[in-house]
């Protein structure tokens, strides 16, 4: 215990030496979790720029434009009579969207001539483009149902008989997990998480290399009487204490201060944090072991870490990847804190159907032990070539 310790405070000591522990290790992980927080506070983008193509420039189509920048999402920044006009403001990326109303929208309309209404929407910006579709596709369909109603009264129908024709089927909808559709909570609650394990990875990975890289390594393992396993603690004990308390204060700032759903309470996600770390630790060594040297380590961490944001799952379901990516997003820990996230944040589900996730975190601490023999060797005998 005490070569534990005593290898600790020299580690201590190398942390406050150099600024860059103190950039990766505090300032990097909570200035994303301020900088993402406050960019998405409120929850999804509102009046999105669009230009209504008003060739009618009836009452109909007038109050057709006003209904549709009453939506939340959309804002009309733009009404022409030109479509010339309105494609070059979108290509210019003045706007996301285009409505387009033919002429004599109102007059065909009336007479069952159905007229047209078309709309463009900019999707090389896939979330406005997504919304102001959403949104237009609405308003069209609502427009339809309108027309319908008045040309069904005109001809003498109840209003119940024209309903039941123009929606046969009544759809209720639930969004479940994130009913409020809220990109903050779909987006923050993997992002921040995902930017910690990738700065675990690549401190884990400097710090261990940089003892190769100075020629230090021998004195470090002089310290634990040559046990790589009691200077492998010893080193990486105050990075775990640091990490754990920047973890806490993430999931602080996640559940506590943005409010966002913990159906399961603290303890869960507490716990998941807690393994995340330690697994991502286990993984540096493991990839300072496979590749001990300093440059192909950070390249190593770099790489593994910058492709858990897209394999994990929560941008695109890994059940509809290949199946070869599929089993390999399990060797990320961040794929099965997410897994715990989606069951105890979101779901409320009991503990019994996350236990496989946590023990998994917990079998990423046997990764070390593959790569023992390599990194002691390496420690011992390896010289850095610069």
């Amino acid at each position: 215990m005490q070569m534990i310790l005593a290898i600790a405070r020299r580690e201590v000591k190398r942390l406050v030496s150099q600024p860059l522990y103190i950039f990766s290790m505090l300032f990097a992980p909570l200035f994303s979790a301020i900088f993402f927080l406050t960019l998405m506070d409120s929850g999804l983008p509102t009046d999105l720029p669009a230009a209504i193509v008003d060739m009618d420039n009836s009452s109909t189509s007038r109050n057709l434009v006003r209904q549709l920048d009453a939506f939340q999402q959309t804002g009309v920044v733009m009404t022409t009579a030109s479509f010339t006009e309105a494609r070059k403001a979108m290509q210019r990326g003045e706007i996301y969207g285009i409505y387009y109303i033919p002429a004599n929208f109102s007059v065909d309309a009336t007479t069952g001539k159905q007229p047209q209404i078309s709309f463009y929407t900019n999707n090389a910006y896939l979330i406005a483009g997504s919304l102001l579709f959403r949104d237009m596709k609405t308003m069209s369909v609502l427009a339809g149902g309108a027309v319908g109603l008045q040309t069904g009264l005109a001809k003498g129908y109840t209003e119940d008989q024209i309903m039941a024709q123009l929606q046969p089927i009544v759809i209720d909808t639930h969004s479940l997990g994130n009913p409020w559709l809220n990109y903050s909570v779909y987006l923050n609650n993997t992002i921040i998480p995902a930017i910690l394990q990738l700065m675990i990875f690549l401190v884990t990975v400097f710090s261990i290399g940089s003892e190769i890289k100075m020629d230090t390594s021998r004195e470090w393992l002089q310290m634990g009487k040559n046990s790589l396993t009691v200077c492998l603690i010893g080193k990486l004990l105050p990075h775990t204490l640091i990490f754990t308390l920047v973890g806490f204060s993430l999931t602080t700032f996640l559940y506590g201060y943005s409010g966002f759903p913990m159906l399961s309470g603290w303890l869960p996600m507490l716990s998941a944090m807690l393994l995340l770390v330690l697994a991502s630790q286990a993984v540096g060594i493991m990839m300072i072991g496979v590749l001990p040297t300093l440059r192909l380590g950070l390249s190593f961490a770099s790489l593994f870490g910058m492709l858990s944001f897209s394999i994990v799952g929560f941008s695109f379901p890994v059940t509809a990847m290949h199946p070869t990516l599929h089993a390999l997003s399990n060797l990320f820990p961040m794929r099965h804190y997410f897994l715990i996230y989606i069951d105890q944040a979101l779901n409320g589900r009991s503990i019994y159907y996350s236990w496989t996730q946590y023990l998994v975190l917990l079998l990423f601490l046997l990764l070390p032990f593959l790569v023992h023999r390599n990194l002691k060797k390496a420690l011992l005998y390896f010289k850095y070539i610069p």
